[in-house]
């Protein structure tokens, strides 16, 4: 399996946020001053003897970090794209799942107290079970057979007015809508960015600090100045790396559009 599969880094999800963000700017930093130490006096060795070689490095730094600061752009809205993208089917979940709560409770009794208690019990599944499995990056799948239950016990009610015609084709539509909803909820457990992503932006953060180990400077001031672009580069790696699982990390989606709608349900 690929290193840069999602599945390998799931256990930083569990290091809070502050440290975590503080252990990917320590790797990075770590990275650069070991660099500094061991490869730079070799990598010298290619431009000692060139006039003006801080000039020409620079040069190339500056073009190279135009190019990988657009990556890294780019890269992070597409990260936070899937975040609020999964954000918003969340809440069009919770939405359809209310709008179908107001419906069946219009239905003559014993259905509409069978049908309420239902879409209780699977609004209770959400937050206590399938909320923490989504949160380890597993797609719950017991919601599914209360979803069939509920729509089974749907059908079994026959309207027998013109109103009730109306009221249970209504139900039945937001019952699907509910359904599709829920289907890109499950979808979006295991949205992340591709390894390919991953691999280009390590090896652009690598060679960006390669660069640097070009330059020709006192040795404590090529370790402050490249610690300190290569701290920000951890801090950036660590943003597009919470945002990568939108049900991880601390930039994650709670479960808040259906706890208040439990709420809602628990006081009628």
């Amino acid at each position: 399996m690929n290193a840069l599969q999602p599945e390998w880094w799931y256990w930083l999800y569990d290091v809070p946020p502050l440290r975590l963000s503080m252990l990917f700017v320590g790797v990075f930093v770590g990275f650069y001053w070991l660099g500094s130490i061991i490869v730079r006096p070799i990598l010298r060795q290619f431009v000692k003897y060139t006039a003006g070689s801080n000039d020409i490095v620079g040069y190339v730094l500056s073009c190279f970090c135009v190019f990988y600061g657009l990556l890294l752009g780019l890269i992070a809205v597409t990260a936070y794209q899937n975040v609020a993208e999964a954000g918003s089917h969340v809440t069009h979940e919770a939405a359809a799942l209310s709008a179908l709560y107001e419906d069946v409770s219009r239905y003559p009794e014993p259905h509409a107290q069978n049908l309420r208690w239902l879409l209780r019990d699977y609004t209770r599944y959400v937050i206590k079970y399938a909320w923490p499995l989504q949160q380890r990056g597993i797609v719950p799948q017991e919601g599914t057979i209360r979803a069939e239950a509920f729509y089974d016990k749907l059908l079994d009610f026959q309207p027998h007015s013109p109103g009730e015609q109306i009221l249970h084709a209504e139900a039945l539509r937001q019952f699907n809508d509910f359904l599709e909803a829920r289907q890109m909820r499950l979808y979006s457990v295991k949205s992340s960015l591709p390894s390919s992503m991953w691999s280009v932006m390590i090896m652009g953060a690598i060679l960006n600090i390669a660069i640097c180990w070009l330059f020709d400077m006192r040795f404590l001031t090529q370790l402050l100045l490249g610690g300190i672009l290569a701290a920000y580069l951890g801090i950036m790696m660590h943003l597009i790396f919470d945002m990568n699982q939108p049900f991880r990390g601390d930039v994650s989606i709670s479960a808040e559009p259906f706890e208040t709608l439990y709420q809602r349900m628990d006081d009628e």
